[in-house]
């Protein structure tokens, strides 16, 4: 599912929602509001788990570009848009890198009040939790997010630094072994301190990569746009949904669920169980998340 969209998409989730034909298992048709419900993720919250129930968020083309001039937002589709929202509105934070918080200029993570007010009363947050993971801190000031005096946010990160005071209300989870950042203690501070039972990560591909070589991510969910973008990076490969170390062996899927809405796909995955670290940390790049 895409990344951010435009003040005029949010208000546009108040207009009668696309419906979305149910494949697998099949039914009837619904709204991405039902769908996301029927998910019922808090129910899939491990008792006495050391983290949270972690699911990436993604939007492919069928090319397999991530991207579309530097942004995920050409890709999707109405109806993508309108399961991106509400799977944020069913999760207790929601998770997203640096360069991604940047380049898709993130704002607040609920904008609609009627949306807030839902998630009240089925006993979660007004919204969820916005975190940030960054190596070195380089968010400016005026990022949508840090300038919105109700968000709440918390920057993962290995550093001992600190942002310039801003607006938004700012936490820290600082996390670090060898000089890196460690994503099992930081995803275990977040579900102890901060209560954080089920988390929605949307990226980009290098964090992504990080939580699956870590093995903290239970489910993936895949928009998959008809579309062909074609091209590549100053590397000669385009950016796919993940990046960064090459696992030791492919990571087996299992399919869960599949919608359809407009010729996209919309699949979820159930991420198979395998060694809790896929790769030794000498391979992990430790720049991946330095932003």
């Amino acid at each position: 599912m895409s990344a951010q969209d435009s003040p005029s998409d949010q208000a546009a989730t108040h207009a009668p929602g696309a419906l979305f034909k149910r494949l697998l298992p099949p039914g009837e048709p619904a709204d991405a509001v039902q769908i996301a419900d029927g998910l019922d993720l808090q129910a899939r919250v491990r008792a006495g788990g050391e983290r949270p129930y972690v699911i990436l968020n993604m939007a492919s083309t069928v090319d397999g570009r991530a991207s579309i001039g530097g942004r995920s937002g050409a890709i999707g589709d109405r109806a993508d848009r309108e399961l991106f929202h509400a799977l944020r509105a069913s999760v207790d934070a929601v998770m997203a890198g640096a360069g991604t918080v940047r380049v898709e200029r993130y704002g607040r993570i609920i904008p609609d009040a009627q949306t807030r007010r839902r998630r009240v009363s089925r006993g979660l947050s007004e919204e969820p939790l916005a975190c940030i993971v960054s190596g070195r801190l380089s968010l400016a000031p005026d990022t949508p997010l840090l300038a919105e005096p109700a968000a709440r946010v918390v920057v993962v990160t290995p550093s001992g630094s600190s942002l310039p005071e801003t607006p938004a209300q700012l936490d820290y989870v600082r996390a670090s072994r060898d000089g890196v950042l460690d994503l099992p203690a930081a995803m275990a501070e977040l579900s102890g301190r901060f209560a954080v039972r089920t988390l929605l990560c949307e990226g980009g591909p290098h964090l992504n990569g990080q939580l699956l070589l870590a093995g903290m991510v239970d489910e993936l969910f895949l928009s998959f746009s008809p579309k062909l973008a074609g091209g590549e990076d100053a590397t000669g490969e385009a950016l796919r949904i993940i990046a960064g170390a090459q696992f030791r062996e492919p990571l087996a899927l299992e399919l869960l669920g599949a919608l359809e809405s407009g010729s996209t796909l919309f699949l979820r995955y159930g991420v198979c169980a395998s060694a809790p670290e896929r790769v030794s940390r000498e391979t992990m790049p430790s720049s991946s998340l330095a932003s």
